[in-house]
């Protein structure tokens, strides 16, 4: 298959675009930088990712970038640090580049008749908004307050787009090795799960023909399962999409959806 992945040099994006070619898809990876960020692959001879530089609020960068694919993965963010972007405000990125970006993508994956469409949001928006736990509740009131009603805006956008859709809703994200556990009811086992994790789980679900879209998986840590288990389908309920089955104390750079 032919994979957009906007966002793509990003953590949960990058991740993405490792899954998506691990296994033998076409993928463009869209990003302001994304030639520079991807050119140390280039360099060791990798040739799959093709890259697109540009702006995903503009029209127009995203609509060179559509055209021709099969599925769009969305992993828009603000990389620096959120405390940073609730003082200050965000330097270098729009505050509402995640609902004007979809808005762009919708726009021209309509335009181009690219039909599947794969959003990653945050766990904590929509419809896991009453499942929070209060610790997170209280991060979110104070110190991601902003972003998070850019999530909900980006939801809506998502909601009404009339294409195949799928939003995707991590818990707080690390640069560890946690393995993946997705509900579609919206239940959790672990509050902290890999990017890397989530980058496959966003490829399996670009890809995975028959996937019932129109819904949302909320995607939290799993846990190991118990000896002589049988591992599940991770995008059943309960599985795991990547890495070991072990959970790591590790959560370094942790950040919710």
């Amino acid at each position: 298959m032919r994979v957009l992945v906007v966002g793509a040099t990003g953590g949960s994006g990058r991740a993405a675009v490792e899954a998506l070619t691990a296994r033998g898809h076409e993928v463009t990876a869209f990003a302001r930088r994304a030639g520079a960020a991807f050119r140390e692959d280039a360099s060791r001879g990798d040739t799959a990712v093709r890259t697109v530089d540009g702006d995903a609020t503009r029209p127009a960068d995203v609509g060179r970038a559509v055209r021709g694919q099969d599925a769009v993965v969305v992993a828009l963010g603000i990389s620096e640090h959120p405390l940073v972007v609730r003082l200050r405000g965000s330097r270098g990125t729009p505050m509402d580049v995640r609902s004007r970006g979809t808005a762009a993508l919708v726009a021209a994956m309509r335009e181009h008749g690219v039909p599947r469409l794969v959003v990653q949001s945050s766990y904590g928006v929509g419809e896991t908004r009453d499942r929070l736990p209060l610790s997170s509740k209280l991060v979110f009131a104070l110190l991601l307050r902003p972003q998070i009603v850019d999530h909900e805006r980006q939801e809506r956008v998502v909601r009404d787009s009339g294409l195949d859709w799928t939003i995707v809703q991590p818990v707080y994200l690390t640069d560890g090795d946690e393995a993946a556990a997705t509900s579609p009811a919206g239940d959790v086992q672990g509050m902290h799960v890999s990017r890397r994790a989530v980058g496959g789980v966003l490829a399996d679900l670009a890809t995975r023909a028959g996937d019932a879209g129109g819904r949302c998986l909320a995607v939290s840590g799993a846990a190991a399962p118990a000896a002589g288990d049988p591992a599940p389908s991770p995008l059943l309920g309960s599985g795991h999409a990547s890495g070991d089955h072990e959970r790591t104390r590790r959560t370094r750079g942790a950040r919710l959806g």
